[in-house]
């Protein structure tokens, strides 16, 4: 007889998640109590192993795990363990990426609450022996406006739940569709401008990202309302402590409640001692019932790997026929690149719904691996999540963008062509690309209606000009007066609709060694002539 599974659960998780490995059979070992000395020895005995965030697999470690064929992180982030060696092996990595979204969202609520009716500070005083009713007046929740910056799992639910309290919510996030915010009942603002101005408490629930680093910064803080009070229970690195100081010296911010803090565990703390401050110690997901959720959904996913099952949260790259693979391979790149660009370049930036087309030869293979490659690129960087082959059609689904998948086995001028066509802000914006040479280089061949053929590099800039003579040239100059050395330059007319007169607009892509600052592209496009530009880094 087959001998079951083998699992070690090297950390504690819930009951509920043991008794899961159990039910399904496994021969369960606990661990918990082992020191690296006896991991190491005996990690090569087990098919499974589930731990949270204090057992560090290496790729040491995981390169001694011969049996081993899946690992379960009872939690949201994966950093202890190696991925990358993982995948090389074949080992499963699996997280509980929705264990600690609802914990999150209701301690939003509790220092939402608190931070209006000054519940630390009153009991505070109270129990020292002073009895100051006035002092700690506070204010009503009922209609006041609650700004959501970043609006995935916690956000949504965070408003959900701010609604019962009867707050208008008005949420910023570009990448859920118009129909979410109408479904929760939210107002979507366009700018995150619009929603400081209009905010009498403001929440933040984005990744952290280069490019939402020291978001609510002085600049943010002054757009927004005087007596605004401002939440952050997300990430530390969103928020610039000391311009939150300052904005709390200044009585622009009312008050603020912090969970969340750049160097953690919290020693010391520039807002430590402020009266209206309230501080938490990284609390977000701290509930019995979230540890026992992530245990429990890690479990899951374990179960799932070990008996053939569908492994929904899967952080690395799931299985794929070798025959499939071979000819998908060159395009995986391409289809994330190109995600990436169509929703750089969409109109005002947001995304309600993708269309990819798939021509020539590689529509005949099954292209909705490359599908998920485009979600990947669209998504990438401004959802809370890690987002990956496996969860990226999900977090799209969440948001409601609508995804549509043709296939079409003939194409023009090319072997094979793939066509992003991104929805948002009341336009469509198509990009298209192949891959060339016997290397598969990806090439851009369209984009902002213009047609070209550049060979792709991690960093780019996309402007939009009046055709005239010289425009090449300036921003060659203003690129190399920023220090940004350019690889190659492609320029293609725009076509205009149902006009036999020569184009109005260019459309010129730069590839350069280093990231274009934004900055930079602003600075070009407020020179005579250009109409529009982006820096997209892939």
């Amino acid at each position: 007889m087959t001998e079951p599974p083998r699992v070690l659960v090297k950390e504690k998780i819930g009951d509920s998640g043991v008794q899961l490995l159990r039910d399904a059979g496994f021969d369960v070992e606990l661990g918990v109590d082992w020191d690296d000395g006896q991991l190491e020895k005996r990690i090569g005995e087990f098919d499974a192993i589930l731990v949270r965030s204090a057992t560090k697999l290496d790729a040491g470690l995981i390169e001694r795990a011969e049996r081993l064929r899946a690992v379960g992180r009872a939690g949201v982030g994966v950093d202890n363990v190696d991925v990358d060696a993982a995948t090389k092996r074949g080992i499963v990595v699996a997280n509980a990426p929705q264990s600690n979204v609802i914990t999150a969202a209701e301690h939003t609520m509790a220092l939402l609450l608190a931070l209006a009716r000054n519940v630390p500070q009153a009991h505070a005083s109270l129990t020292a022996g002073a009895w100051e009713r006035s002092k700690f007046s506070g204010v009503e929740l009922y209609e006041k406006t609650l700004g959501v910056i970043g609006f995935g799992r916690i956000g949504q639910l965070v408003a959900q739940r701010a609604r019962g309290f009867g707050m208008r919510v008005l949420a910023f996030d570009l990448y859920v569709a118009e129909e979410r915010f109408r479904e929760l009942g939210v107002e979507r603002a366009a700018t995150s401008d619009e929603l400081y101005a209009e905010a009498d408490f403001v929440t933040i629930h984005l990744p952290k990202t280069p490019e939402t680093e020291n978001w609510l910064d002085d600049e943010a803080f002054a757009k927004m309302k005087d007596g605004v009070r401002v939440l952050n229970v997300a990430r530390g690195a969103l928020l610039v402590e000391e311009d939150l100081k300052a904005a709390l010296d200044s009585g622009k911010v009312a008050g603020a409640a912090l969970d969340v803090f750049r160097e953690e565990p919290l020693t010391e703390h520039p807002l430590v001692g402020y009266p209206n401050v309230i501080l938490t110690p990284h609390l977000g997901a701290s509930t019995a019932e979230a540890t026992d959720r992530a245990g429990y959904q890690a479990a899951e996913q374990v179960v799932a790997a070990l008996t053939g099952g569908v492994v929904t949260s899967a952080v690395n790259v799931p299985a794929v026929r070798p025959e499939d693979l071979e000819e998908l391979g060159p395009f995986l790149p391409l289809c994330d690149a190109l995600g990436r660009i169509g929703a750089e370049l969409a109109q005002d930036g947001s995304v309600d719904g993708v269309e990819v087309e798939y021509l020539g030869a590689i529509a005949q293979r099954d292209t909705r691996l490359l599908t998920v490659q485009v979600l990947k690129g669209i998504l990438r960087g401004h959802v809370e999540e890690t987002v990956n082959d496996v969860n990226a059609p999900a977090l799209a689904a969440e948001r409601r963008i609508a995804v549509a998948e043709t296939n079409r086995p003939h194409a023009r001028d090319f072997t094979d062509l793939v066509r992003v066509t991104v929805e948002g802000g009341g336009g469509r914006n198509r990009v298209v690309g192949t891959v060339l040479g016997r290397r598969n280089r990806p090439h851009l061949l369209e984009a902002w209606g213009s047609r070209f053929n550049v060979q792709l590099e991690p960093h780019l800039a996309v402007f939009r000009y009046r055709d005239q003579p010289g425009m090449l040239g300036r921003v060659g100059t203003e690129l190399g007066n920023a220090g940004i050395n350019v690889i190659s330059a492609a320029v293609g007319l725009r076509p205009e609709a149902d006009s036999g007169e020569r184009p109005a607009e260019a459309v010129m892509v730069v590839t350069a060694e280093s990231a274009v600052p934004q900055e930079v592209i602003d600075a070009i496009v407020a020179s005579d002539g250009f109409v529009d530009g982006r820096s997209v880094n892939l």
